[in-house]
């Protein structure tokens, strides 16, 4: 099923995507791409993830996957569609974008720098798996074994809470003392 709005505003919002993925020069998910979209624009999220599908099927973005996420980043071919059509959004909008995005990259990147995740295996039996990471890499990660939802939840939120604070304690743990 495919929505459609006007086709102005389905050619500038595509034309958007296009612009902010050039504008960060990295790979992003799905979700960080609908964050800064969100913030300079009010789109509709089930528009966005159609204008998304769009744009990968006709190959101006380029889906992948890494570490079981989905990143999307602009081929060739939509850096040129989008020097083409560029001058179809409205010039508040580019402002918008150019004036907020740091900011949101910057939250992007203090939420995906610690990351946690449980896995039930029984009722009475979770693993849970606390992580840094860094540039789209993993830089530091711990599984535990917990015996309950409440401990796994537990260990789940003081690694979102706490991070900062027991990343440092475990290296110094596991550094060797002169």
């Amino acid at each position: 099923m495919k929505f459609t709005p006007n086709s102005d505003s389905l050619a500038e919002n595509k034309v958007l995507i296009l612009y902010i993925l050039a504008k960060i020069k990295k790979p992003l998910t799905n979700d960080d791409l609908y964050k800064i979209i969100s913030v300079v624009y009010d789109m509709n999220y089930f528009y966005f993830q159609q204008f998304l599908f769009d744009l990968v099927e006709s190959k101006y973005v380029l889906s992948f996957k890494k570490e079981d996420e989905v990143f999307y980043e602009l081929t060739p071919e939509g850096e040129n569609l989008l020097s083409l059509t560029s001058d179809i959004l409205p010039g508040i909008i580019l402002l918008n974008v150019d004036t907020k995005i740091k900011t949101v990259l910057d939250e992007i990147k203090e939420e995906s720098s610690i990351s946690t995740e449980f896995i039930p295996h029984s009722e009475n039996d979770f693993t849970v798996i606390c992580k840094i990471i860094e540039n789209h890499k993993t830089v530091f990660e711990v599984t535990t074994y917990v015996g309950s939802r409440e401990q796994a939840k537990a260990v789940t939120d003081n690694w979102k809470n706490n991070a900062s604070k027991i990343y440092p304690k475990i290296l110094e743990l596991l550094s060797p003392k002169n």
